[in-house]
């Protein structure tokens, strides 16, 4: 299947994000988890900017992706959390602007990802299952976005044994299937491309669903390594200092 990808721009706010009311799927991950790498692999061609210092990107990426017939679709690629560089603000921003419930549901009544489908797939290391950063992402995502799913990279770096293993683990501790991945050797893309179209194709539930109002994110805790717990509010992940 032919597929055409091509960079868009960094958005920094809410006002830098696209209108069209094209369907989209955000990938969020930690630092280094192969977010740019799994994209490259996932549209045949090197489209994706990566940085040389995790952590230091507080943009999301957008692409644009054409895939055969297929309508176009937005890729946003979020900034990885796990590290912080001067304060959680930017980061927190760009990712609620993207995520929050307030966009998906046009509070704005313009045209963007809330106006079609928004899918997030939270993306985890394979060989470090059960990070507490994950599950408290996942956690946040739950009552944020109705499309989500879970993909684990990197699965070419573990043995067979490792992997059922990992895999077991991960699918334990999320409670929720896990793909398998791998940017490296094809493993899991064309399944990935199956998700994602399963996501940003899945019928939105009706309207008698709870509003962002009454559905609010349980108060989060930080990842176990900060030793800090979270404001009780729809923020997501921060970052932790290196």
């Amino acid at each position: 299947m032919n597929i055409e990808a091509s960079f868009l721009r960094s958005a920094a706010s809410a006002g830098d994000l696209p209108r069209d009311g094209l369907a989209a799927v955000a990938l969020v991950g930690r630092s280094n988890v192969g977010k740019s790498s799994l994209i490259n692999a996932l549209v045949r061609q090197r489209v994706a900017r990566t940085s040389g210092a995790p952590g230091k990107t507080r943009l999301a990426n957008i692409y644009r992706v054409v895939r055969g017939h297929a309508a176009a679709m937005y890729v946003f690629d979020l900034p990885g959390f796990g590290y912080a560089r001067g304060g959680n603000t930017g980061f927190d921003e760009i990712v609620q602007a993207v995520l929050g419930r307030d966009r998906q549901r046009g509070k704005d009544g313009a045209a963007g990802p809330a106006a079609s489908a928004l899918a997030a797939i939270l993306l985890v290391d394979s060989r470090h299952p059960g990070l507490a950063s994950d599950i408290e992402a996942w956690r946040w995502l739950a009552p944020v976005v109705e499309r989500r799913a879970i993909v684990a990279t990197k699965i070419d770096k573990l043995t067979r044994g490792e992997r059922i293993r990992a895999l077991g683990q991960l699918e334990s501790v999320f409670e929720h299937p896990v793909l398998p991945v791998s940017a490296v050797t094809g493993e899991g893309l064309d399944e990935t491309w199956k998700l994602i179209d399963k996501l940003v194709n899945r019928p939105r539930p009706n309207s008698s669903s709870p509003s962002s109002s009454q559905r609010r994110p349980p108060p989060a805790k930080a990842a176990a390594a900060t030793g800090r717990a979270m404001d009780e509010t729809t923020r997501p992940p921060r970052r932790r200092k290196r």
